[in-house]
């Protein structure tokens, strides 16, 4: 099967032209199910993304849509979400193609939520506005708040269309150019989307796109003079590099990185609905989601009860190809995470965890699959506990009391969600509040709306997806002050 596009099997996507790399270096794209090549797409080198850049800010300083009104913005990127919507079908299958994801769910999860922020933030972008300042200076003061120029978005493997669009989306209501490039393992949706933008309206050079690796194509974007902002999400140590290197030029950041959630089960919650919460938690895309739910405390008083639930449950949810409708759990994006959850359940054994079902990788058309896997027994400062797999993993815990449960959430370097099953209202809002961690969900896991902004704390990151704290993010104030002597 290849893979292709109007303009050309996987080109570069620079000042609206399709073009193939400087060197014409190409790299492969590998189906995850079967472990084979698909396609190839351009490779990135250090003189396409300056090309990209330096398109990006001749847009930016040049053309039009920084000087839109936000109305005018809005209502080409109203044009995207529709097109997004209207062309649902192939972005699911490439989706589902590049990653590994379960078709049934790419159409309703992936392909509808970044339609959806793409339609929420263009009514965003009509809300940029400022306000006046009461002060006891003789003078008339007020705030206007623009764009901050070339915003450089750099997205991960796991969910690229989604994590793709809380980025560009954003970017783009305020008046941003934007110079995006997906992860060298799934870049296909992103250049689909390149297609789409253009159709909708958007203006050449305001969204570029360069395929390519993260030491070449990633590290020289971080580190061109041209770039305004820097748009990041990935894992935690790349993160820091990243942050590192904007940080020398004063750039600001966003940077939503790894996670390791704790889900807390208390003894007065409902069990059945808390069990379907706790394995969607952890098994969906594959366990590889920032935002799982890794790590379950539950109240001694039903932690045998519950573990035997799972151990029962876990080995019956399907696994299989991500074209069979039935498939809940799909491959692992490539031979490489698969290889990281190997390495850490071997760990566990090594530390003294008992596998209470999976704890082995499933033999399927030569794909990189792996069984959903329960393990317990583990010490809170065990390595598999308090580092992030990334895969379909997950550790059980008891506690006996709400501090000794919140003490054990808090207790890793990473705080981007965590979630609580309880049906006392007044204990969900209690714990909530002390829980170290960017979002909570009471009593379900992964509900998401561009509406609710989500990020971490500690060594999950800074700033906010989502919301109008995303759009924000995207911006700069600046204040007038006019005498009035």
């Amino acid at each position: 099967m290849t893979t292709t596009f109007e303009s050309g099997p996987g080109q570069l996507f620079i000042g609206g032209q399709w073009r193939e790399a400087a060197d014409g270096a190409r790299t492969d794209v590998i189906d995850p199910s079967i472990g084979q090549v698909v396609t190839t797409v351009a490779e990135a080198g250090a003189a396409d993304v300056d090309a990209a850049v330096r398109a990006a800010r001749e847009a930016f300083d040049h053309g039009p849509w920084a000087a839109m009104s936000g109305r005018e913005r809005g209502r080409v990127l109203h044009r995207v979400s529709e097109l997004i919507r209207t062309n649902a079908d192939e972005l699911a299958a490439l989706e589902s193609l590049d990653v590994g994801k379960p078709l049934s769910l790419c159409r309703p999860v992936d392909v509808l939520t970044a339609a959806d922020e793409y339609e929420y933030c263009a009514a965003l972008a009509q809300t940029l506005d400022g306000a006046t300042r009461d002060t006891p200076l003789n003078a008339f003061a007020y705030t206007r708040r623009g764009p901050l120029g070339v915003v450089a978005a750099i997205t991960p493997f796991n969910f690229p269309l989604i994590l793709s669009s809380s980025k560009l989306a954003p970017a783009l209501a305020a008046g941003n150019a934007v110079v995006h490039k997906p992860a060298d393992e799934t870049p296909l949706s992103a250049l689909y989307m390149a297609r789409l933008l253009q159709e909708a309206g958007v203006p050449d050079g305001v969204v570029n796109v360069v395929t390519g690796s993260g030491p070449v194509a990633g590290e020289a974007l971080l580190r061109n003079p041209g770039i305004d902002k820097v748009a990041f999400t990935g894992s935690t140590a790349v993160g820091r590099h990243a942050a590192s290197i904007a940080g020398e030029a004063l750039k600001p950041v966003t940077m939503e990185l790894g996670g390791n959630a704790a889900h807390l089960v208390f003894a007065d919650a409902d069990l059945e609905k808390a069990v379907g919460a706790v394995i969607k938690g952890f098994v969906f895309n594959t366990g590889q989601f920032c935002m799982g739910g890794p790590r379950l405390l539950v109240e001694r008083s039903v932690y045998g009860t519950l573990l035997g639930i799972l151990a029962d449950a876990v080995p019956g949810v399907p696994v299989g190809d991500p074209r069979d409708a039935a498939t809940v759990v799909g491959p692992m994006a490539g031979d490489k995470h698969l290889k990281k959850v190997e390495e850490y359940v071997a760990l566990a054994r090594k530390e003294g965890g008992r596998i209470v079902c999976g704890g082995e990788r499933l033999d399927l058309n030569g794909g990189y699959y792996y069984r959903p896997t329960v393990i317990t027994d583990l010490t809170a400062d065990s390595r598999v506990i308090q580092e992030e797999i990334f895969g379909p993993v997950l550790t059980v815990q008891s506690f006996d009391s709400e501090d000794e449960a919140v003490e054990l959430a808090n207790s890793t370097p990473y705080g981007l969600a965590s979630g609580i099953q309880t049906t006392d209202l007044t204990r969900a809002h209690r714990v909530a509040d002390r829980l170290q961690a960017g979002i909570v969900w009471i009593n379900d896991w992964a509900m998401l709306d561009p509406a609710v902004p989500f990020g971490g704390v500690k060594d999950s990151g800074f700033g906010r997806e989502y919301g109008p704290e995303a759009l924000a993010a995207y911006t700069k104030v600046k204040s007038v002050v006019v005498s009035l002597d």
